[in-house]
Parts: C-alpha cells; sequence; structure tokens
C-alpha cells in the first residue's frame, strides 16, 4: 500500500469519525496560547508553552500551599490576580471552595475559567519519605513519538548539487521522554530531527540533528532548586537575562509585564533559547541566590578561519536548521561560556533583585560594516549587570528594570497594572534603550526584534462591566533614535489595538479587532539617499464561538488586512474560515477541522492565523496569495496508556503554480503536510 493511499485513508477516518479537538488540547489551552501569542510569528515554538499548561492540568496547583512562583508559570494571570489571590489567603484563611475565587476583585469570570483546570485544594505529592521505590512506584513517565512529512516533492531534494540541496530525508522525527515526580522532580529527554536533516547518515551519523536533556530538583528549603542539563533563567522583565519562552504585546493586555520564574528545566524544541550546564537557588529566608554556569557549541556564520581563532563572528543563527552545506558549515562553529548569579529579596510587598553575568566566545564578533549596525556587539567578551523590582500597593503594581552592559550603553523600562475597580485594569509602561545596549539574552517588550535603540511608551485599558462585555485596548508609541535595517534615519511609528468580547451566554462568544500598525521605512525608489515613508497596516476581525450542544463547538472567523507604503497603491488581503470541533463525553475519538479561504495580494498582506495540531504542536502559519486551506485533526485512545493522533494539512492555490522559495520550493500549486503522533504513558 503506497503511503499516499495511507494518507488519504487517515484522513477518510478522521472524517467519518466527525474530527474534533483533542482532549488535552482543549479550548481552554488553544484560548490561552492563542491571547499571548499575537506576535509570536510563523515560526514560534509553542511547545514550552503548552507542556507547561497540560503538566499543571495533571498536577494541579493547590491553592492553599503554593507561593507566587507556580502562579507566574500559568502565564495569563496578571501580577495585580496574583497579589490579590495570595492577600485573600493571608486574610481569610484557606480557600474552603474554589467558588471563592470568585469575590476576589481582579478575577473576572474569563480568568476562573482559565484557572479551574490548573488549580485545586487538595493535597500535592510530597516529597517527605522519598525512596528509590517510590520514585519507581509513584512518577509518571511519558514518551511522545512524532512523525511529520510534506507530501510534495520540494526543490531541495532533487537530485544534484548545489547551495540548497537538503542532504537529509524529508521526514521529520520527534522523541521525546518526561519523567515527574510530582511537582518536586523531573527528567527531560528531547531529541529531533528536521526535514530536510541526516538521520544516522552523511553529516549526521549519531542520529538526531539536536539532543537536549535535563535533571531538575524543585522544593521549600534551603537549596530550592537544582538544574542539571538544559535550563532556562528568567529574571526581571527580561532586560538583562532571559532565556526560553517569552512573548510581546498581544490583546490579553494585562499579561504583557513578565511573570519572572527564575530557573527552569528547559523541555523545548528551540535549538537556540537555552542555557547547558549547571544552576542552582538557594534560599535564605527572605533571600534567594542563583548562581549558574553554561556551556556550548552555538552556531554561527564565520569569516576567513572556520577552525582557528582568527575568524571573526559575522552572524548567529537561530534557526537550528542544517540541512545544507551552508546550514551545517555554521554548525557549532562558536563556543559560549556564560556563569554568573542572580540575588534577589522577597518581601511581603516588595521585590528586588540584581543580576550579574559575563558571556565570553572563543571567536570575536566582528564590528558592523552598515550605518545601521555601527553600534552592534564586537568582541569576545560581554558583562551585563541589572538590577529589578517588582512592588505591590494595595491594588497597583509597580515593576521596573535598569539594565547595563559594561564599556557601552544602558536601558531601563518602568511600568504599573492598576485594578482601579473590579472592572476596570490600567496598564503603563515606559521604555529606553540605547543603541549600544548589548545582552546575548534580551528579551524585553519591544517593537524591534531585540531592545535596543528604542524608546517608547505603552498603555492600555480593560474594561469588564460584567459578565457579558470586555473592552481591552492598548497604544504603543515608539521611536528608534539610531538607524534600523531599511530605515537610514532616525523613525519612529505607533500601534493601536481595540477589542470588544460579547459573551450572551456560555455557549456564545463574539469577538471584534482592529489593530493599526504605522512605522517608517525607506523609500522603495532606487536612488543614493533614502527617504523615510509611513507604512500603515490595518487589520479587522470578527470572531463568533458557539457551542451546539455539549458535543459539539463551532468557530467563525472573518479577518481583512489593508496595507499601504506611502503613496504607493494600497494592498488588501482576508482570510475567511470555519473550525468544527467534536468533542463528546468519554469518546475514545475526538477530533477538529478547518475549511478556510484567503485572498491577499502580496506578503505584506500576509495574515497569521492559530491552529492546532497533534500534541505540543500548535503553530501560526502565514496565509498569503489566493486559496483554500483545509486541516484535520483527530485523537484515538488505544487504552489508559496509549494515545494516538493524526493530522491532514493543505494548501491549494488558484494565483500560482509554484509554492515556496528556495529548497523549500514545490511545482504545482498544492502543499499539504501528514503527522502521526504516538503517546505511552505509564
Amino acid at each position: 500500500m503506497s503511503f499516499r493511499i495511507i494518507v488519504l485513508s487517515c484522513l477518510l477516518v478522521m472524517l467519518l469519525n466527525k474530527l474534533s479537538a483533542q482532549t488535552e488540547n482543549d479550548a481552554i489551552v488553544e484560548a490561552i496560547i492563542e491571547s499571548v501569542a499575537e506576535n509570536a510569528g510563523e515560526d514560534f515554538d509553542y511547545s514550552e508553552l503548552v507542556e507547561r499548561l497540560n503538566f499543571y492540568r495533571k498536577n494541579p496547583i493547590n491553592l492553599n500551599k503554593t507561593g507566587r512562583d507556580k502562579l507566574e508559570e500559568l502565564m495569563f494571570l496578571s501580577p495585580v490576580q496574583i497579589n490579590q489571590l495570595l492577600a485573600h489567603r493571608s486574610e481569610n484563611g484557606n480557600l474552603l471552595e474554589l467558588y471563592e475565587l470568585q469575590s476576589i476583585d481582579a478575577l473576572d469570570v474569563e480568568t476562573i475559567k482559565k484557572l479551574l483546570p490548573f488549580i485545586t485544594l487538595g493535597e500535592n505529592n510530597p516529597l517527605q519519605g522519598l525512596t528509590f521505590k517510590s520514585l519507581l512506584e509513584n512518577g509518571s513517565n511519558d514518551i511522545l513519538f512524532t512523525y511529520g512529512q510534506v507530501l510534495q516533492r520540494q526543490q531541495g531534494y532533487a537530485s544534484g548539487e548545489g547551495s540548497s540541496k537538503y542532504l537529509g530525508s524529508p521526514q521529520r522525527f520527534l522523541t521525546r521522554y518526561r519523567y515527574h515526580y510530582g511537582q518536586h522532580l523531573s527528567a527531560a529527554i528531547t531529541m529531533e530531527k528536521d526535514a530536510g536533516e541526516g538521520f544516522f547518515s552523511g553529516k549526521q551519523p549519531y542520529g538526531f540533528d539536536f539532543y537536549s536533556g535535563s535533571l531538575f530538583y524543585k522544593n521549600e528549603g534551603r537549596i530550592g532548586k537544582v538544574a542539571l542539563g538544559d535550563y532556562s533563567l528568567q529574571f526581571g522583565q527580561g532586560l538583562t537575562l532571559w532565556s526560553g519562552l517569552s512573548f510581546s504585546k498581544g490583546a490579553a493586555i494585562t499579561t504583557t509585564v513578565k511573570n519572572e520564574i527564575g530557573l527552569k528545566a528547559y523541555t523545548s524544541t528551540n535549538e537556540a533559547l537555552f542555557l547547558r550546564g549547571f544552576a542552582s537557588t538557594l534560599n535564605f529566608k527572605r533571600v534567594e541566590v542563583t548562581p549558574f554556569i553554561s556551556y556550548r557549541q552555538i552556531d554561527a556564520g564565520i569569516s576567513g578561519y572556520e577552525q582557528s581563532d582568527k575568524g571573526e563572528v559575522t552572524s548567529l543563527s537561530q534557526s537550528g536548521l542544517h540541512r545544507t552545506f551552508t546550514e551545517i558549515s555554521k554548525r557549532n562553529n562558536l563556543s559560549q561560556l556564560l556563569y554568573g548569579a542572580n540575588v534577589q529579596y522577597k518581601g511581603k510587598a516588595l521585590k528586588i533583585g540584581s543580576v550579574a553575568y559575563q558571556t565570553s566566545f572563543n571567536k570575536s564578533f566582528e564590528e558592523g560594516s552598515q550605518p545601521y549596525n555601527k553600534f552592534e556587539f564586537a568582541g569576545r567578551q560581554l558583562s551585563n549587570i541589572g538590577l529589578y523590582y517588582n512592588y505591590a500597593w494595595r491594588n497597583i503594581y509597580f515593576f521596573g528594570e535598569a539594565a547595563h552592559s559594561l564599556n557601552s550603553g544602558s536601558a531601563y523600562l518602568n511600568g504599573a497594572i492598576a485594578s482601579l475597580t473590579s472592572k476596570v485594569a490600567l496598564v503603563f509602561f515606559q521604555r529606553n534603550y540605547a543603541k549600544n545596549y548589548h545582552s546575548f539574552f534580551n528579551q524585553a517588550l519591544s517593537e524591534g526584534s531585540n531592545a535596543v535603540n528604542e524608546k517608547g511608551l505603552y498603555s492600555g485599558i480593560v474594561v469588564t462591566p460584567n459578565r457579558k462585555y470586555e473592552l481591552s485596548a492598548y497604544a504603543d508609541f515608539f521611536r528608534f533614535p539610531w538607524l534600523r535595517f531599511q530605515a537610514d534615519a532616525p523613525s519612529s511609528g505607533y500601534e493601536i489595538l481595540t477589542q470588544f468580547t460579547y459573551s450572551p451566554n456560555k455557549k456564545i462568544k463574539t469577538i471584534a479587532r482592529y489593530k493599526l500598525e504605522s512605522k517608517q521605512e525607506n523609500d522603495g525608489i532606487e536612488n543614493a539617499l533614502n527617504f523615510l515613508e509611513d507604512v500603515r497596516r490595518q487589520n479587522f476581525r470578527i470572531e463568533i464561538n458557539y457551542k451546539i450542544n455539549g458535543a459539539f463547538q463551532f468557530r467563525n472567523r472573518a479577518e481583512a488586512v489593508v496595507y499601504r507604503k506611502g503613496n504607493s497603491a494600497q494592498e488588501t488581503g482576508f482570510i475567511l474560515f470555519q473550525d468544527i470541533v467534536y468533542n463528546p463525553l468519554k469518546s475514545k475519538l475526538t477530533g477538529n477541522f478547518r475549511i478556510g479561504l484567503f485572498d491577499t495580494q502580496s506578503f505584506n498582506t500576509r495574515i497569521y492565523a492559530y491552529e492546532s495540531d497533534v500534541l505540543y504542536g500548535f503553530s501560526a502559519p502565514a496565509y498569503q496569495n489566493k486559496g483554500i486551506r483545509f486541516y484535520a485533526n483527530s485523537r484515538y485512545k488505544i487504552n489508559k496508556h496509549t494515545d494516538l493522533w493524526c493530522r491532514y494539512a493543505i494548501s491549494s492555490y488558484s494565483n500560482i503554480d509554484e509554492v515556496g522559495s528556495g529548497g523549500d520550493k514545490i511545482s504545482g500549486n498544492n502543499k499539504s503536510d501528514f503527522k502521526v503522533q504516538l503517546r505511552l504513558q505509564f
């Protein structure tokens, strides 16, 4: 039986069984991810957030025992909401019923609905009396195997030689193992081969292209956390040191402020945003100390002598792809050593901390050759220091961070979240990032890809007059004091978003959104001296979610974009899609599917739309050109310990006869892919 027949048979089975969302990736998890991932982009790795949410579904947080740290990991809770929840418990004693959450002013009905799957009032799995036998008997094991492939032949796999030829097979393989002993001990192993990479062949004789592993311990006491292997560090507002998962501006306005987690195990498939080595958090009453050290090889473009210290770093590669001779030539070219410590004081209302670390490389970064990158980092060593704080006063949460890269520039930000009443919340955020501020682990809120060369003022409001209505809006005004890529002069811009939500009952939810982005870029005229032009992009969205009954849920969305640069002609684009979710109670087979129409005039009017996928496989592809997109997911629960997922997706275009570019180019107007995933739990 051919592979294509197998794929079509799997799709037919899914359709006949009324495809619906997998149980673990239900509507609540999807809504949380979509609300915080507005600007994440097409290739963003959502697996870390999905894994975190699903972990706390299996191991819910005990609200009567937890501190701030675990609640901050949920991400959709704002600092004001966390403060009021902990204050309520301190003033009134332990919660007797979860219904008491409704008496906390900062917790609206929608937030409580999101929170309920991840919390409990019962006892957590204790660490006392730990033995090797209890580790085996009471621990949980999770093994996941994922296979995926684009079904059409892509140009990179064609016979012949060249810099764009893929040296491996078109399949993607992902294997991951997780062990948890309650919320205290964990072990993780992740192995991944991307499409086009070798697998036990050629330049990849050791199997998978990416290996990641970690051991992690977390408990109350003097030794609070210990991480061995791959880990993340997240302090302050991300200006000095923040690795791993991070989000920027979006419709979830009160979560614009980052909830720092500190030290955590790294379990994502992203091959760039992590540290590798050893770190620990030590508690001394109200003082917390986190020393850390990391050493790893990273991908980089090197000029001249790749195999000696004489070569200079021309670029860093964060894609994690090693398919072609060019991509492989950049692999592990650069050694990075990082060490330092974070010290913070945690009072009842005040937290203040300081982080200092040094990053060293075995090769020097070359000086920028263009005017716009004149102030970028050059050299082999970079030292960073930072100071951050947050302070809760009544219903106001103040936060801020100042950072300095030694021998170069500084950056700082300050802000506040105020819960004026139970129905109104305000957010204010001010930032100033110098053009010569340097940090390789900088993920603070910014309009640019890095928090550098930028000044800005952000303000947002959320109004919830009752359970039926919610209005959220923000305005962000920013300025770039120095040149940028495609902007040969200091420039400025602004971004405005408004969203209105109406939920007349528990079965219907409607959303209307308008977003305006305005920036300045070089004109498109070929001349020696470029002038700046205003680039405006407007998005209009209407969405309706409604439940037909206990099994069926529908979602409809219409979105349009209008783009214009200077006095050039206006460009437009739109998408329309219908989602149908079927998730019957106690059914072994569930799933969902989407069919969408799209018509965009150019790359400038592309529209990103969030899609559900196999477990831990959420994505937000760009809808571009003109055509139809369809995808279907199914999950079959073989038994108590085994689950099988299938996914098929296809985009069919009516205005092009080639899809993609470079090695990914497909001759024809269709692009489809298939995934199958098996999970074992014991």
